[in-house]
């Protein structure tokens, strides 16, 4: 449906970030469901351009459900912890640039305060040596808009957990684990 370039700056010049934005059919509606995969940039000293990032994607998001009143699910590596700028503008818990939105953390819907860590140095083997000595914290989510009127998440998040958090014959499926949610209407 849309990709947007999440180039923002120079500093993120040399890493294709950008943003994935599709409509999603699914037993529950015959309307489909937004689906955004989120990807920005992931060097640790770019918290700024993180937070451009998200403006620029929020606002393209907010254009669509305008027109369509869609529901959305966005998701992705955003390479940040829950408590960065970032990460509580999109569960609108502070503005950017002008900007505010309202999405609510499947993880937390469904595991509370379990800390849910998805790149974890200290037990997944392949993670590369450069990256060992980084704490084990989450970095990927999975987010479904709010309403806006104060009534919550538009879909009930009726399942969350990690997957791929455990090598298959001393194999890993990548250096973070997955997260699996599943949506329903509420």
């Amino acid at each position: 449906m849309a990709e947007i370039d999440l180039r923002v700056s120079e500093r993120t010049t040399d890493f294709p970030a950008g943003a994935l934005l599709a409509n999603v059919a699914w037993p529950e509606s015959a309307e489909p469901v937004l689906v955004v995969n989120h990807k920005p940039s992931w060097r640790t000293n770019l918290a700024y351009e993180r937070e451009l990032q998200a403006v620029v994607t929020a606002r393209q998001v907010e254009e669509i459900v305008a027109r369509t009143g869609q529901h959305v699910v966005l998701g992705g590596d955003f390479d940040a912890v829950p408590e960065a700028s970032s990460l509580r503008f999109w569960r609108g818990e502070q503005s950017l640039s002008d900007v505010s939105v309202s999405y609510c953390d499947a993880w937390h819907l469904r595991r509370g305060t379990d800390a849910g860590h998805t790149f974890m140095p200290s037990r997944c083997t392949i993670v590369e040596d450069s990256w060992s000595h980084y704490i084990d914290r989450r970095i990927d989510y999975l987010l479904v808009r709010t309403s806006g009127d104060g009534k919550g998440p538009t879909l009930s998040v009726t399942r969350c957990e990690r997957i791929f958090d455990e090598p298959v014959n001393d194999i890993w499926g990548s250096d973070h684990f997955g997260v699996l949610a599943d949506f329903r209407l509420p």
